[in-house]
Formats: structure tokens, C-alpha cells, sequence
């Protein structure tokens, strides 16, 4: 193992994470702290880790583009064919995680899944570059391909296919909207002693209760 993962170190020191000044609604305090890691430049702060597994319980990860959220939940998109939707129809349901270093934050959010409106996906799609468009028929996202130019080949065919009118959205595409049951918030603090505030809501009311885990 190299020496430098084994001493790799450094010290968490931008902030603290209270339940006294957190919003009560985590949805608020999800806008919060999303607002703030735009606010810092941070490269795609909506990108996240999408975490399902499979019937078997066998678990996957990838990293996904969070492309709208409101109190019903978190969304994004892809091809209903691809290995995670495949995942989803087995066992709907699914982790995400944000993680911004330079704010020394996570949170982590644990819902059910499911598929959005066919009109949500329809708008989404139609909001994409021409380009992506395209891809989302030649791509057949995560089957066995020969090589890069079986894709490169769809693609001319896709352009051919779709010249000089609209490119529709696939009826093997869209959205997912992540419904949450539970969030945390995570804000490094010195000495590996950290801030982690987790919310649940509770099944017979729907309201959320905070509790302070050990880090």
C-alpha cells in the first residue's frame, strides 16, 4: 500500500453543524448548503452518487447530474434500460450522496425511487443540446458494445435519422424522482470529531425529528 494514502491527513476546520441553527425542514436546509457550494465555485455542485442494488442486494454506485429538486424529492435522468433503472424495477430504492471538499460537507439522502411524469421527462428533454439529444437513441447505455465506433456509427445514423427536424425523447428515457425518508448532514470538524445531523421522518405523522449521531 503506498505511504502516502497511509499518512494522507489533513484537518477540518470551515465550519460546524448545530440543531439548534439547522433548519428544521431538511429540505430548506438542503437549499442551504446546496446554495452555498454553488456560492464557492465548486464544480458541478449537483453532481451526486446515485447508490441501488440489484434483487440480490448485490450494491452499485455511479455518479449522476442532480437535475431538479422540491419537497417531492430529487431528480435526474436517464435510459430506463441502463443497469441502474434494471436495479430500480428490482428494488425501488436508493441512496444519494453529495460530497463537497472544499466546504468540508456531505449529505446523504435515502428514499424511495420512482419514475417522473412522462410530460417532467418530455420538458427535460427537450431543454438538452441537440447533441445529447442524439446520444440518448444511439447509446445503448450500459450494454456490451463491439467498440467506440459501433457508437460513433449510431450516432451519424441518429444524425441522418433526425435531420433538420426535432429530436423526440425516447420512450426509453427519462427522469427518477428520489423520494426521501431520511437525510444527514455531514460538516467535518477537528480532530475526526464531526458535526453528523440526521433527520427522519417519522411514518405515522410525516414530520421530520433530528438527532445528533457520533461521527
Amino acid at each position: 500500500m503506498s505511504d502516502d494514502i497511509v499518512s494522507a491527513r489533513m484537518n477540518y476546520e470551515r465550519g460546524e453543524l448545530d440543531a439548534a441553527s439547522i433548519d428544521a425542514n431538511p429540505f430548506a436546509q438542503f437549499g442551504v448548503w446546496f446554495d452555498e457550494a454553488r456560492d464557492a465555485d465548486i464544480r458541478e455542485p449537483h453532481a451526486m452518487t446515485l447508490a441501488t442494488a440489484d434483487g440480490a442486494g448485490h450494491p452499485a454506485a455511479r455518479t449522476v447530474l442532480l437535475r431538479g429538486w422540491d419537497e417531492r424529492g430529487f431528480v435526474f435522468f436517464t435510459n430506463y434500460r441502463s443497469r441502474k433503472s434494471q436495479e430500480i424495477a428490482a428494488k425501488p430504492l436508493a441512496a444519494l450522496l453529495f460530497y463537497w471538499s472544499a466546504l468540508e460537507r456531505q449529505i446523504r439522502i435515502e428514499g424511495v425511487v420512482a419514475q417522473i411524469d412522462p410530460a417532467e421527462s418530455d420538458a427535460y428533454f427537450a431543454s438538452r443540446p441537440r447533441g445529447h439529444r442524439l446520444s440518448a437513441w444511439a447509446s445503448p447505455q450500459s450494454s456490451p458494445v463491439r467498440d467506440r465506433a459501433v457508437l460513433e456509427t449510431e450516432m451519424l445514423e441518429c444524425e441522418r435519422t433526425y435531420a433538420g427536424i426535432d429530436v423526440p425523447r425516447p420512450s426509453f428515457w427519462g427522469g427518477y424522482r428520489v423520494q426521501p425518508a431520511r437525510f444527514e448532514f455531514w460538516q467535518g470538524r477537528p480532530n475526526r470529531v464531526h458535526d453528523r445531523l440526521a433527520y427522519e421522518r417519522t411514518a405515522e405523522t410525516g414530520a421530520w425529528s433530528i438527532v445528533r449521531l457520533a461521527p
